[in-house]
This record gives C-alpha cells, sequence and structure tokens, in this order.
C-alpha cells in the first residue's frame, strides 16, 4: 500500500469517527465498512462508562486491572453488538425502509449494501460468541453477579428493538439507556475490576447516564415526526417536541449539578470538577435546543436530517472527556473534601 492510499484511508475512519458518513466519492475500505456497520462514531460514550467504572476503583486495594481490561473490551463489543441488532430488527420489522431518517443522515449496513442481512447476522452471531469467552473467563473471578450485569444488558440490548417486547416503541428506551450506560456499564465495570459493588458506585454512575439518555432524547426528537407516523411511541413522542427539549435541556444542566453533590459528598475528587471547562459548549448547546432546527442542511453539515442530537453529542463527548480527565488526575493525586 503505498503512502497516499494509507493517507487517504486514515482519514476515511476519522471521518466516519467523526460523523458516521464516508464522502460520496469514497469507496469503503474493509475497515471503514465495518465502522459504518457497527456505528463506531458513538462507541466512545461506553468508552467513557467503562474507564469511569475503572477510575472510580483506583486506589482499591483488589483491583484486578486484566479483569476490567476485558470487561472494558466486553463492553465494547457489546454496544457494536446492539447498534448492528437494532439495525438488522428495523429492517426486519419494516421500520428502516428507504425513505426513513435512520437510511437517510448515515448508511445503513443492510439498505446501503455494506452487508447482507445473512451477514449482519452472522456478525451479530460472532460479537455475541466473543463477548460469551470474555464473559465466561470474568465469571470465573468474579461468580455470578458478574454474569447477572452481562445477562441484564443483553437483555435490554436485544429487546429494545426486538419483539415481543420492544422497549424502544414503549416509552421505555430512553430509561433502559440511563440504566445501561449508567449502573450496569459503570457500576459493573467497578465489580469486575474489584470483586465488589459499595452503594456509592450507584449515584455515581448516573451523571454521565444523564449524558448519554440526553443524546438519545436528542436523536429521537429529531425524529418525532417519522416514528409518530410509524407508531414508534419514544418518549419524545409521548411527551411532545418542546417539552422533550426541555427534559433534555433538564439533563445536560443536571449532569454539572450532580457531579458538584458528588464531590461536596467526597464520592468524587475535586478533580473531577474539571468538567467546568465545559460550560461554554453547555451554554450553545442549551441555546440550540431553544430553537427550532434550520430548514436546510447548513453547508458541510454531514448528518442531515438529525440536527439536536449532534449537539448533544458533542456536548456529551466533551464533557466526557473532561469527566474521565478529571479522574485521572485525581487517581494520580487523589483530592477528596
Amino acid at each position: 500500500m503505498n503512502q497516499g492510499t494509507l493517507a487517504t484511508r486514515w482519514e476515511n475512519w476519522v471521518r466516519i469517527l467523526q460523523t458516521q458518513n464516508l464522502p460520496a466519492d469514497r469507496d469503503a475500505d474493509l475497515v471503514s465498512r465495518w465502522l459504518l456497520i457497527t456505528r463506531a462514531s458513538v462507541l466512545s460514550m461506553t468508552g467513557v462508562s467503562a474507564l469511569s467504572g475503572g477510575l472510580l476503583s483506583a486506589g482499591h486495594a483488589d483491583a484486578n486491572w486484566g479483569l476490567f481490561a476485558m470487561s472494558t473490551i466486553g463492553v465494547l463489543v457489546a454496544h457494536a453488538a446492539n447498534n448492528m441488532i437494532n439495525d438488522y430488527f428495523d429492517v426486519a420489522g419494516g421500520v428502516d425502509t428507504a425513505g426513513y431518517v435512520r437510511v437517510r443522515y448515515a448508511p445503513h449496513p443492510i439498505l446501503s449494501g455494506l452487508i447482507s442481512k445473512e451477514g449482519l447476522l452472522a456478525a451479530i452471531a460472532l460479537l455475541n460468541v466473543l463477548d460469551l469467552l470474555i464473559l465466561a473467563y470474568i465469571a470465573q473471578a468474579r461468580g455470578l453477579a458478574a454474569v447477572a450485569f452481562a445477562l441484564a444488558g443483553l437483555f435490554i440490548s436485544v429487546f429494545y428493538v426486538a419483539p415481543p417486547l420492544t422497549l424502544k416503541h414503549r416509552g421505555l428506551g430512553e430509561p433502559c439507556v440511563a440504566v445501561v450506560w449508567g449502573p450496569l456499564m459503570i457500576g459493573g465495570t467497578y465489580f469486575v475490576t474489584t470483586g465488589e459493588l459499595p452503594l456509592w458506585v450507584l449515584p455515581a454512575s448516573v451523571p454521565y447516564a444523564l449524558l448519554v439518555t440526553s443524546v438519545l432524547f436528542g436523536k429521537h426528537v429529531d425524529k418525532i415526526a417519522s416514528d409518530t407516523v410509524k407508531g414508534i411511541r419514544t418518549l419524545p413522542v409521548i411527551l411532545g417536541e418542546a417539552r422533550a427539549l426541555a427534559a433534555t435541556r433538564v439533563m445536560m444542566v443536571a449532569f454539572y449539578f450532580a457531579i458538584g453533590g458528588l464531590v461536596a459528598a467526597g464520592v468524587l475528587g475535586i478533580w473531577s470538577l474539571f468538567v467546568l471547562v465545559g460550560l461554554p459548549r453547555l451554554v450553545t448547546t442549551l441555546r440550540v435546543f431553544r430553537e427550532p432546527p434550520p430548514e436546510m442542511a447548513p453547508e458541510g453539515y454531514p448528518i442531515w436530517p438529525l440536527w439536536y442530537v449532534a449537539w448533544a453529542f458533542l456536548h456529551t463527548r466533551r464533557a466526557g472527556m473532561l469527566l474521565i480527565a478529571g479522574m485521572i488526575v485525581n487517581a494520580l493525586f487523589p483530592w477528596y473534601l
């Protein structure tokens, strides 16, 4: 492979991780194809949850960093499998069609020809087998409690869109996401790393869960009209656009108050207040969430017709990175009230 080709491919991968899209004049190489199929652009949120669980374990006498690494790989693989499960069942259930929002803002694995239905099912099975092997390894060290965390996450992952529960269609998808990216991922990673789960870890898992849920709210607000037509009753459909946007703003602001409260209570270190550096991004995002979206996509905007979700994701990415930075510093130089 010559240097120019390598540089072009690297540029493609970065573009997909930033926007979940490949420029129209580019062909998808093998890596690009799988980044698109797994929706790798959003896996960073899972990485933050896993790292949070691990960093909360810093200083614990029995912390096992090998198990932490296995747990982190496991939840990242599970998230990738979950994204593919959602796309598969939404096609099988007639939700994702040629004119639906999902197909318009980014390539759909099946409908854009990246992979066949059978191929997607095989990939889902392969990733779940990999996760099963990781779980078997972890269970030898941590017992059935670790299995319970994994099974709870798998249950929500499958039935988020799969019948007969279709949690997303009944206004339960958003609460389930809060549970998964908070107590299950953060609490589960802490448990796997240390072998115990003190009660203080659960409130410590709430702030970032609020941010991840705000991203899903933004996405579902963007899709209110399309979801209403298809009878998909997400929470924003049930609440209506104005109340859903207000609820999203509350979740974003609540993240900072929750971090401050946990620092004041001595649960998180003072360095966690690094998140306050992200307040300018919060102010900008809140302003966007008080205004209607533009009638047309701004020049160069990559995921139209989605709008609110992009701003919520950028805010969550910035706040999550600052939270992890603060927790890393606190692991090196502990400072608690």
